[in-house]
C-alpha cells in the first residue's frame, strides 16, 4: 500500500526490549531464529498464499490442502529440514491437514505401543510417507466414553488373524482427519475378543486403501463425513467415516507392546508397564497447551493493533477521535487477553519440562508422579483451550463490526480452534477427571501419601483452612506470595467443601454426579493456580532485556487479579478474602491496564508473527487498515460482474410487475 508505519507512533511508546522479548516468547534465541525463518519461508512462497481460501468451494479448497500438503512435504526434502523444522514449516503453512493427524497421532501412536519389530516395520515408512495414516478411535455413539467403543478385533487361531468388524451403526468410526479420502493406514481401536472374551479396546494397525489405486480395500467403506464449522477453516481436513465388513489383518499388526496375544491365542501383559502409554497422552496433550498460547495469541494481536488504528467518538473542535484501545471497556476486555496469551506460553514451557521429566521417570520404572501429571495435564489442556476459544471470539468483538469479515482472520481462526474444546478429551469431562484426582488427594492427607507436583500445596492444608488474607491497601495485591496464597487457599478450600459434601452420600458415584457442576468448579481454580504458580515461577529466572522482567510481571499480575475479579465470589465465600480486599484487588487491576497501554503494540509485535501468518487484514503490521479493506472487498467474485447472476431470472421480473389492488 503506501508503506508507511501507522502503527510506529505506538511502537515509539514501548517501555522494553522487544527483540528480548521475542527471544523471551520464543523459549530461546534459537527457537527464536528458527521460527522467523521458517515463518518467512512459507511467507514467501506463492504456493502457500491463503488469502483466497474463504471463498473456495469445499472440492476446490480440498486440492488446495492436498498442493499445500505436498509442496510442503518437497520443501522439506528439498531444504533437508529436520524434523523439528519440518513442524514448524506445517505450523507456519497454517492450513488442517492430513499431514497432522499423520505425523501428531500416527507416528506417535506406533511410537508408544508399538514393539521394537512393529516400529523397524512400519515407521521408516510413515517417515518417508510412503503410507500415510490417521487416529481411529472416535466412533459415531462414542467419543469421550472410550471403553464404550463397539468396533471388535476377534482372533481367529486357525489363520493367526484379526477380524475389524462394525457390528452396529453406532460403531462406525467418525471423525478422524485424514481418513475420509487421504489415508492408506490408520490405528484402529477396537475391543479385543479371544474365544469369545472382550479384553478392552487395544490398537490395531489397519491398511484402508490400495497403495497402488487409493480405492478402499475389500471389506471397508470409508467416506468424508461432511461439512464442518465456518469458512474454510477446518472444512480443508478430510474427517472421515469408516466401516469395517470382517476385514482381516495378521496377529502382529495388533500394537503389542504392552500387551499381546500369542499365535496359540493367550492373552499376556508384556514387562513393559501400562503406564508408558500415558507418557503419550501427557505430550499430547503439552502440544496442545503450547497451540492454545499460540492461537490465543494471534486474536489479541489482532484485536490489539486494531484497537490502536481504529478511533471513534471523543472529538473536539475537529480533532481526531479517540483511539478505541484508550477506552477502559476496551482495556478490561483486552489487556487480560494479552496477559493470558503470555501466561499460557510459560505454563507450555513448563509442561513440556513435565514431559521430559515423567519419560526419564518411566523410563526409570518410577510411576510416583504419573497420576498427578495425567490429571495435571488433563486440566490445562481444557482450562487453556476453553479460554482460548472464548478469547478468539472476544477478540472478534472487540474489533466491532470488521470482526466479522472474513478478512479480518478472526472467523476463521475461530472456527479451526474451538474443536480443541472437544478433541484428545472434552473438556468438562477432563475436568470431572482433575476433581477426582483432587478428591483422592485430599481423602489421603494425613495417610502419609505426600501430595506431589501441582497438589503440593495440600501438604499446608491445615493452614490454607485458617488462611485470611492480609491486604491492606491495592499495591500489596503485587506481591506474589500474597496473589499465590490466595489462590491456594481458595483452590484448597473449594476442594475440601466437595470432599466433605461427598461424603455425606453412601454411594460415591451418586456424590460425584449430583456435585459434578462444584467438582468442575474446584478443578478449575486448582488448574488457574497452576497457571498463576508457573507464570511466577518463570518470573524468578533470569530474564535478560531493558524492561523485559517489569512488563512481564504487570501482565502476571494483570492475568492473576482478573482471574481474582472474575471468580470474586469463590474467593469471598471461602472467606480468603473480605469484599475490602476484593474492591482493593479491582482498583490495583485498573492501574495495571494503565501500565498496559503504552507497551500494547510492542507485547504483540513480540509474539513475531509475518503478516501472512497472522492472515488478517486488522491485524497487519503497518496498521494500514482501510485501505486493504476496501482493496479486499472488489476481490470478492461477487463483484467480478456489476450486475449479479439470476438479476434479470428473479429480480428484474419483481421490478417489473404490474401490481393490482395492493394494499401496501
Amino acid at each position: 500500500m503506501d508503506g508507511v508505519d501507522h502503527l510506529a507512533f505506538e511502537r515509539n511508546k514501548a517501555q522494553f526490549d522487544v527483540e528480548e522479548m521475542k527471544i523471551v516468547w520464543a523459549g530461546s534465541r534459537e527457537d527464536f531464529e528458527l521460527s522467523d525463518r521458517i515463518s518467512r519461508l512459507v511467507a514467501s512462497d506463492p504456493v502457500f498464499r491463503k488469502d483466497d481460501r474463504a471463498v473456495l468451494g469445499r472440492k476446490e479448497l480440498f486440492k488446495n490442502t492436498l498442493r499445500k500438503a505436498a509442496h510442503a512435504w518437497k520443501r522439506v526434502i528439498e531444504l533437508r529440514l529436520s524434523e523439528r523444522e519440518a513442524y514448524k514449516l506445517r505450523s507456519f503453512v497454517d492450513q488442517p491437514a492430513f499431514t497432522d493427524l499423520h505425523w501428531g497421532m500416527f507416528v506417535p501412536a506406533i511410537l508408544g505401543s508399538g514393539t521394537d519389530e512393529q516400529q523397524q516395520k512400519w515407521l521408516p515408512l510413515a517417515y518417508r510417507m510412503q503410507i500415510i495414516g490417521c487416529y481411529a478411535q472416535t466412533e459415531l455413539g462414542h467419543g469421550s466414553n472410550v471403553q464404550g467403543l463397539e468396533t471388535t478385533a476377534t482372533f481367529d487361531p486357525k489363520t493367526d488373524e484379526f477380524v475389524i468388524h462394525s457390528p452396529t451403526l453406532t460403531s462406525s468410526k467418525w471423525w478422524p482427519g485424514g481418513l475420509g479420502k487421504v489415508s492408506t493406514h490408520a490405528v484402529v481401536y477396537a475391543r479385543l475378543i479371544i474365544d469369545g472374551q472382550d479384553y478392552g479396546v487395544h490398537g490395531f494397525i489397519v491398511q484402508l486403501r490400495s497403495l497402488d489405486n487409493h480405492l478402499p480395500l475389500p471389506g471397508i467403506t470409508i467416506g468424508d463425513i461432511g461439512m464442518k464449522f465456518g469458512n474454510a477453516a477446518y472444512n480443508t481436513m478430510d474427517n472421515g467415516v469408516l466401516t469395517f465388513d470382517h476385514v482381516r489383518i495378521p496377529r502382529n499388526q495388533m500394537l503389542m507392546r504392552v500387551s499381546q496375544v500369542t499365535r496359540e491365542g493367550k492373552y499376556v501383559h508384556s514387562n513393559v508397564p501400562k503406564q508408558l502409554v500415558y507418557g503419550t497422552m501427557v505430550n499430547v496433550r503439552q502440544k496442545i497447551v503450547a497451540d492454545a498460547s499460540v492461537a490465543l495469541s494471534r486474536a489479541v494481536c489482532i484485536a490489539t493493533r486494531y484497537s490502536a488504528v481504529r478511533r471513534q467518538f471523543g472529538s473536539h473542535n475537529g480533532g481526531l477521535e479517540t483511539q478505541v484501545i484508550d477506552y477502559k471497556t476496551q482495556q478490561s476486555r483486552l489487556f487480560p487477553l494479552l496477559a493470558s496469551a503470555y501466561a499460557f506460553r510459560f505454563v507450555g514451557e513448563w509442561l513440556q519440562w513435565l514431559y521430559t521429566d515423567v519419560t526419564e521417570r518411566l523410563k526409570a520404572n518410577d510411576f510416583s508422579t504419573l497420576p498427578e501429571a495425567h490429571a495435571c495435564t488433563a486440566g490445562l489442556k481444557s482450562l487453556t483451550t476453553t479460554s482460548t476459544a472464548d478469547g478468539i471470539e472476544e477478540c472478534r468483538k472487540l474489533c466491532g463490526g470488521h470482526g466479522y469479515l472474513c478478512s479480518s482472520g478472526l472467523p476463521e481462526l475461530f472456527a479451526v480452534y474451538v474443536p480443541a474444546c472437544t478433541y484428545e478429551g472434552d473438556n468438562i469431562v477432563l475436568l470431572l477427571q482433575v476433581s477426582r484426582h483432587l478428591m483422592k488427594t485430599v481423602s489421603q492427607l494425613g495417610t502419609g501419601n505426600k501430595p506431589v507436583g501441582t497438589t503440593a500445596y495440600m501438604a499446608r492444608m491445615e493452614q490454607l483452612m485458617q488462611y485470611h488474607s492480609n491486604v491492606k491497601k491495592a499495591e500489596d495485591w503485587l506481591k506474589p506470595n500474597v496473589v499465590l496464597e490466595a489462590f491456594e487457599a481458595r483452590a484448597a478450600r473449594m476442594c475440601v467443601a466437595c470432599a466433605q459434601n461427598l461424603s455425606k452420600f453412601t454411594n460415591p458415584e451418586e456424590g460425584f454426579q449430583e456435585l459434578a457442576a462444584d467438582l468442575v468448579e474446584a478443578a478449575v481454580a486448582h488448574c488457574q493456580l497452576i497457571v498463576v504458580s508457573k507464570f511466577i515461577e518463570k518470573l524468578q529466572q533470569d530474564i535478560p532485556g531493558k524492561g523485559v522482567k517489569e512488563i512481564l510481571e504487570v501482565l502476571c499480575s494483570v492475568y492473576a487479579l482478573f482471574l481474582l475479579h472474575k471468580h470474586l465470589g469463590d474467593f469471598i465465600s471461602t472467606g480468603c478474602i473480605d469484599p475490602k480486599q476484593g474492591s482493593l484487588a479491582s482498583e490495583q487491576l485498573r492501574n495495571l491496564y494503565s501500565q498496559v497501554r503504552p507497551n500494547a503494540v510492542a507485547l504483540v509485535d513480540a509474539y513475531n508473527y509475518t503478516d501472512h501468518y497472522l492472515g488478517s487484514i486488522l491485524g497487519c503490521y503497518d496498521g494500514n487498515v482501510y485501505p486493504k479493506l476496501y482493496e479486499e472487498a472488489w476481490k470478492d467474485p461477487l463483484n467480478d460482474s456489476v450486475v449479479p447472476d439470476g438479476f434479470k431470472e428473479f429480480i428484474q421480473p419483481m421490478l417489473k410487475q404490474q401490481l393490482r389492488n395492493a394494499r401496501l
